[in-house]
């Protein structure tokens, strides 16, 4: 991000939002140094700590290590929260956000800690936000949404910003899915990244397109495809479409084209210009070397 110029002093950290399966303490730990912060959703049977109480003056022995736990299936468990957000969603009904300052998982020495150096390991603490919603779409039974944030002392807003960002995160991931899956996104194999870069600004535009083609576009639905609503089409589906808006958009002069074709490489004469190959770490062994060079000679 430093050296990119992405993100300048002054700037507000860079929110990483990540869903169940990632280990968010561990890379939390591991990007301390980094003006990052993490967001990450935890399944519903975790069960984190508050910090220790702090040790009456004047009582001897040793200090406790953790605080009260705090487990996601048990209420009894849940003290009143620091913070509390209502709002009102358009698909999802009244959205009810609670959030429990510096809590902590409890680590041991397995999986991506096992290799941590001698001594304790350390305290990670962070916020744990509770998501629960009226209902989802279907007419479903909801349940809570557990989210962990590497910050800590957080506000109304931040408690708001950090579950929008969350539910955010499925619009960019279907986006992401459509450039890759419809646009041939990764298709190509380039051998240069200006040329990654171009292809990925056609990608570009190409989606913007479908985006400000949808009010002319039908739905063009497979059998067992729901209809869509009216000005609820998807990319995907514009694309189908496409193709037949040629006579409902307006038409410009095209530029001249040449009536002959170019004059082209000169028969009988190679291509000079040979593709650049680039370096992929691979080594061959000496012997094989050896191997393939006598072949050759012989």
């Amino acid at each position: 991000m430093y050296v990119t110029g992405q993100w300048q002093i002054g700037d507000p950290p860079v929110l990483v939002v990540l869903d169940a399966g990632y280990d968010v303490t561990r890379l939390a730990f591991l990007l301390t140094d980094l003006p990052v912060e993490l967001l990450g959703r935890m399944r519903s049977d975790r069960v984190l700590y508050f910090p220790p109480p702090p040790q009456p003056p004047g009582k001897r022995g040793r200090k406790h290590k953790r605080g009260p736990e705090f487990a996601f299936e048990a209420a009894a468990t849940q003290p009143t929260p620091s913070v509390t957000t209502v709002s009102d969603t358009t698909h999802y009904g009244k959205a009810v956000a609670s959030a429990w300052d510096r809590l902590h998982p409890l680590l041991v020495r397995r999986s991506a800690w096992a290799d941590h150096p001698e001594g304790e390991l350390p305290v990670i603490e962070g916020t744990v936000v509770r998501l629960q919603v009226d209902h989802l779409r279907g007419d479903r039974s909801p349940r809570p949404v557990w989210l962990w944030w590497s910050g800590t002392a957080a506000t109304a807003d931040d408690v708001d910003r950090l579950w929008r960002s969350f539910l955010r995160r499925f619009d960019l991931e279907h986006t992401f899915r459509m450039l890759k899956q419809t646009l041939g996104w990764t298709a190509p194999k380039l051998r240069e990244p200006a040329a990654a870069d171009r292809w990925t600004w056609l990608v570009i535009a190409a989606h913007t397109q479908l985006r400000l083609a949808r009010p002319l576009a039908e739905d063009l639905r497979n059998p067992w495809e729901r209809p869509a609503r009216q000005g609820r089409l998807t990319p995907a589906r514009v694309r189908r479409r496409f193709r037949r808006l040629h006579g409902k958009a307006p038409q410009p002069a095209g530029a001249p084209k040449s009536s002959t074709a170019g004059p082209g490489r000169p028969i009988g004469m190679k291509n000079k210009h040979r593709a650049r190959e680039h370096p992929v770490g691979k080594q061959v062994k000496p012997n094989l070397a050896e191997a393939i060079a006598s072949s050759r000679a012989a």
